[in-house]
């Protein structure tokens, strides 16, 4: 093989040799990939339209070795790495530019013990791998809402969706994993073993080490929830949405009700008037008793004049693929995220001007409610920075041409600075686009210089910096 030229920590470029590469390959069990490859294009390929890079080596692996193997390798290389599991994030840094891309997607082994309650779990594994698993034997881990989204990347940044407020965030699930530091040692972490590590991972990212198995507690839940949305005129939403505010002061953990606004898709059972027009829509799951999911979700059915009422008992791991045909890969994506402790009147006035100014038919707001289980750990437990009650607003600007990036990105950014005021400050980091470097620490809040002595101990030269990244601490001070 010839020599290759790859990109430094720092930006520049180091020649390495092709024996030198040849020997990372010959090591693996899996496999190793360059430009010139088959394979190349569509490996690199990550949700995200948006985000088109070419790492100069691809090492697929194939299990823990092969990790440890290539996080040496980049280490005593001094090359920039990032860390591919479900390439879901929006940041896009499951890829870089000329350096080294460790591909876990092959590892995707899901393994329950129904007796324990517990699933080992692989990085490359997705949500649909997982409730696949877990629902054999009426068990669930609570995750996100888009099956097709990777299981490492929305655990390591805390992780919430149908389930949350029940169980608790993803992370509050976790016992413990196996990790490759940037040392390239593969290390153990729990609450017993390595706990600042286990409590930085728990919510900091990908900052501190690639995970190569994760070990979670699974819950009883029925094969059947109440599930469904409730669509609304858009029309209505400023009246919808104060009504909404007010029937989730009561709701039981079991019950979850989130909103989403847009344009209507063509969905079979709304009238094709409706297609393409604005709607408000109230999406809702009860994870408990079907009959007393009923009288649960009453409030929230009894709101407005809907246009639909499709909440109806539904297998639950079909309820959490409902969103993916909207969330497919290949579209162009940037969002913007804020945590909200209450839904004000200003703040619902902001929102709906914006959707009166949508820019495309696949951009959409969409605001979740987290609290219940998740909202009853401490701050100072884990990593995730946001613990008490509150609503999270995600900015969806979903697009497929390439001219449409100033007006959609503008769109996003401009709903973002006029929600400021009213927002609490703290993020959730898997929505954080790739520009927003500088807003880490304040998402981070109280946790975030914590976070910086964690990264100091275990990787003190910010090898794994593909991330919303968080300095050491002495880089911090230096500052």
């Amino acid at each position: 093989m010839d020599n290759l030229n790859l990109t430094t920590l720092q930006q520049g470029q180091a020649a390495i040799a092709g024996s030198a590469i040849e020997a990372l390959a010959a090591g693996l069990r899996g496999s190793l990939l360059t430009g010139s490859d088959a394979g190349y294009d569509e490996t690199r390929a990550i949700w995200n339209g948006m985000i088109d890079r070419r790492p100069g080596l691809i090492v697929r692996c194939a299990g823990a070795a092969d990790v440890i193997a290539a996080v040496r390798f980049a280490r005593d290389n001094s090359l920039l790495v990032s860390v591919r599991g479900g390439g879901h994030g929006i940041a896009g840094n499951a890829i870089c530019n000329g350096g080294v891309t460790i591909d876990l997607s092959a590892m995707k082994s899901v393994r329950v013990d129904h007796h324990t309650r517990r699933a080992r779990v692989e990085p490359g594994a997705t949500l649909a791998d997982v409730d696949k698993e877990t629902q054999a034997f009426g068990l669930v881990l609570p995750t996100g809402i888009n099956s097709t989204t990777g299981i490492a990347g929305l655990t390591l940044g805390g992780g919430f969706g149908w389930t949350t407020r029940k169980f608790g965030l993803t992370i509050d699930n976790l016992i413990s994993v196996d990790v490759v530091t940037a040392d390239g040692e593969l290390v153990r972490a729990s609450e017993t073993e390595r706990p600042d590590l286990f409590w930085a991972l728990r919510g900091g990212g990908g900052n501190f080490g690639v995970v190569t198995s994760f070990e979670f507690r699974l819950h009883e839940l029925n094969h059947d929830v109440l599930a469904g949305l409730v669509v609304h005129p858009f029309a209505d939403a400023e009246k919808v949405l104060k009504e909404y505010r007010q029937a989730l002061e009561n709701a039981p953990d079991e019950l979850t009700c989130w909103v989403v606004m847009r344009q209507a898709p063509p969905l079979p059972f709304l009238p094709a008037e409706w297609h393409g027009r604005e709607i408000l829509v109230l999406a809702m799951c009860y994870c408990g008793d079907l009959a007393a999911g009923e009288k649960a979700t009453a409030a929230l059915r009894g709101i407005g004049r809907p246009i639909a009422d499709v909440v109806a008992p539904a297998p639950f791991a079909a309820w959490q693929q409902a969103f993916d045909p909207l969330l497919t890969p290949g579209a162009r994506n940037y969002w913007k995220s804020q945590d909200f402790s209450a839904l004000t009147d200003a703040a619902i006035g902001v929102l709906t001007d914006s959707i009166r100014k949508l820019p495309g038919p696949e951009c959409e707001v969409f605001i979740g409610h987290v609290g219940g289980a998740a909202g009853r750990v401490p701050t100072e437990a884990t990593a995730f920075p946001q613990r008490s009650s509150h609503f999270v607003m995600n900015v969806h600007a979903r697009w497929r041409e390439a001219s449409m990036d100033s007006t959609c990105i503008g769109w996003a950014r401009d709903l973002f600075e006029k929600t400021k005021p009213h927002a609490i400050g703290t993020a959730y980091i898997n929505f954080m686009p790739e520009d927003e470097t500088d807003r880490v620490e304040s998402a981070y809040g109280a946790n975030y210089k914590r976070l910086t002595e964690v990264k100091l101990r275990y990787d003190p030269k910010n090898l794994f910096r593909m991330n919303q990244n968080v300095k050491p601490l002495a880089e911090v001070r230096a500052a």
